[in-house]
């Protein structure tokens, strides 16, 4: 697998969401995903990168373009240095919240995609990893 290229923005505030969703549906345009696959990509990439701002008090989301053979990829880091998660296993629990949402966040964007993991622990940040392919 060879990265192709690859780039970095802010995501601290609201306005920031919009731009990394502006992003990720650039670059999975590029990399050639079918449109089905752009917006799962792109809505996975808009709540985790809303998770960094509200809840990691804004970070960053990394991305690479991807190639393994015959297939194309994206890959989309999001990585806050906020709070962490004090229960990973339980924050993957479809219908459990940390907030007044609606507990589809991290377990939503996980099914959307075809790569997910997520790293946390208290005081230590977050950073989730999400990855579709071609």
């Amino acid at each position: 697998m060879s990265t192709l290229r690859q780039g970095s923005q802010a995501v601290a505030i609201e306005q920031d969401v919009v731009l990394a969703r502006q992003t990720a549906r650039k670059l999975s345009i590029e990399c050639g995903l079918r449109l089905v696959d752009q917006t799962k990509l792109i809505t996975a990439a808009s709540e985790l990168a809303r998770n960094a701002v509200i809840y990691g008090g804004g970070g960053h989301m990394d991305w690479e373009l991807l190639e393994d053979g015959a297939r194309r990829g994206l890959r989309l880091i999001f990585r806050d240095d906020g709070p962490g998660i004090p229960d990973v296993k339980l924050a993957m629990t479809d219908g459990w919240t940390s907030g007044g949402g609606l507990g589809l966040g991290l377990t939503g964007a996980r099914r959307l995609v075809d790569e997910f993991s997520l790293e946390s622990a208290p005081g230590a940040g977050t950073r989730v990893t999400i990855c579709k392919w071609t």
